[in-house]
């Protein structure tokens, strides 16, 4: 259907979600003073669901799947099934935060520098998801990281979000800086930052190198340190530090995105790199076996973490590092290279769709804390009691977003790793399923905190709740819709990310 189209018409989400962002600076360029935040939500939203709109038509059309994908730009960029399957979840994360942020940023300064910053940092993200170079993965990826940045120290009088945006990117600058080094191994040992190019590459060193001694070792260490770049952007171990500083002290609509898109983010190029570029029986390490080990321990670490916090933000932050861990499992499972298996594009395809059910439910739990915010309510577990009386809408959100997080039956995030967990049992690894299933028992136990406190507790002094806040409302609204919806969805959800994830098979 998209044959007789241009190449770069491929590229479309990229390019409304780039053009939005620039628009933005005209609006605040030609109206600096203007203080309301109609327009500039309303030019954001448009943008967004232009680019949803695009990726969910071309990944219809099938431009994006073996068949059909298309690359740009020397290689350097490709429009697959995975690359627009990402963009749509992308996009409606940013969506979701860009209304909510209309009544979280009220009376705030530099609102049109937050709204291009949240624009900048979502075009970044669609850019790692079709990056099919190393040089164009880390240029998309600083773009993300650089306006991150800026949005978790949005809030410069508040001590907690400078602390944590300078913590950021502290952290995030020494990740950047061993990514690159990473990089440049690889590319001293291939000879080229082409995906494809570098798995050549490392199966026969003569092809590119002249079969210098020593380069399987430069490039198992260059794997290891792309692998640490990863680890970061993604909030897993042993780089998961930065995550609960940042999302705790960021404005909530920022950590919602930071932590469901921008992991999401991280995971794509993640995908795209160790399956396309580092095969196994080539890269000189066990890149699968080093996955195995990181998803358990991210997965228990974070976990574990969360069941001991005391505010409801941060068992969330520490709950998004456990997912982490559940997402990893699409690359611990995977069994590609010469010995390619459709079991590898099994799991790989519902650690996919685990995160786009993963980006509504976290999205719409962390919009509920800016919710509570706005209303001045506590960021204790003890605070929200009594509050499922007062917003009983809101609070049935809350409490699907923590059951479908937690995984029970019959919301999205069960079907998401029941999906994942069966596709590990099925590529043999089923200890890997068992350590899932058992995180997702501990996992209950910190969400039914906040259910509890929601509808059974009783509040020490009577909630006083002003104002309402319409945006906020209306996307965490939303986001429990959207997760509610992807129930009778699931089956083509899982169907189109394990068709895009087959297409990285050799």
């Amino acid at each position: 259907m998209t044959d007789h189209l241009p190449a770069w018409v491929g590229l479309a989400p990229v390019l409304a979600l780039a053009a939005t962002g620039l628009a933005l600076f005209v609006v605040d360029m030609l109206d600096p003073d203007d203080d309301s935040p109609t327009l500039l939500v309303g030019v954001s939203v448009v943008g967004t669901l232009t680019a949803l709109g695009l990726a969910g038509w071309l990944l219809s059309a099938g431009a994006g799947f073996a068949d059909g994908s298309r690359t740009l730009f020397g290689q350097a960029l490709v429009v697959d099934g995975m690359a627009l399957f990402f963009q749509a979840l992308f996009a409606a994360v940013t969506g979701l935060v860009l209304v909510a942020s209309f009544d979280y940023l009220q009376g705030r300064d530099y609102q049109a520098e937050y709204y291009a910053l949240i624009m900048l940092a979502a075009t970044g993200m669609a850019l790692m998801a079709t990056a099919n170079s190393l040089a164009t993965a880390f240029i998309s990826l600083e773009l993300a990281s650089l306006s991150s940045y800026a949005l978790v120290g949005f809030l410069k009088t508040n001590e907690g979000s400078v602390e944590g945006g300078l913590k950021y990117f502290l952290i995030g600058a020494l990740s950047s800086a061993v990514f690159a080094f990473g990089i440049s191994l690889l590319y001293g040992a291939t000879g080229s930052l082409i995906l494809s190019d570098v798995a050549a590459g490392l199966r026969e060193p003569a092809a590119l190198v002249g079969g210098a001694e020593g380069i399987s070792g430069i490039a198992a260490v260059g794997v290891l340190m792309v692998a640490g770049g990863f680890a970061f952007k993604t909030a897993s171990v042993p780089f998961q530090f930065w995550a609960p500083e940042a999302y705790e002290g960021a404005p909530a609509p920022v950590t919602a995105f930071l932590s469901s898109a921008s992991k999401a983010a991280g995971f794509a190029l993640m995908f795209r790199v160790f399956t396309v570029a580092f095969p196994l029986d080539g890269v000189g390490i066990d890149w699968m076996l080093l996955f195995q080990v990181l998803a358990v321990v991210t997965m228990t670490l974070g976990n574990f973490a969360a069941a001991t916090q005391e505010t409801v933000k941060r068992m969330l932050a520490y709950s998004s590092v456990g997912h982490a861990g559940y997402a990893l499992i699409g690359l611990a499972a995977w069994t590609g290279g010469s010995v390619a298996t459709a079991e590898s594009g099994s799991v790989l395809g519902a650690s996919m769709a685990h995160l786009l059910v993963y980006g509504f439910m976290n999205t719409g739990a962390f919009l509920f804390v800016a919710l509570a915010e706005n209303w001045g309510v506590g960021r204790r577990f003890e605070d929200y009691a009594g509050l499922g009386r007062q917003v009983p809408i809101a609070a049935v959100a809350m409490s699907v977003f923590m059951f479908s997080l937690a995984g029970l039956p019959p919301f999205g995030g069960f079907f998401s790793k029941l999906f994942l967990f069966g596709g590990a049992i099925d590529a043999g690894y089923w200890w890997l399923a068992a350590a899932g299933a058992v995180n997702s028992t501990l996992s209950l136990f910190y969400y039914s905190r906040v259910v509890k406190a929601l509808w059974l507790d009783d509040p020490d002094q009577p909630i006083e709740l002003t104002g309402t806040p319409t945006g906020l409302y209306a996307a965490v609204v939303v986001a429990a819709v959207g997760t509610l919806l992807l129930l009778p969805a699931f089956g083509p959800v899982i169907g189109t990310a394990e068709a895009a994830a087959v297409g990285l098979l050799p």
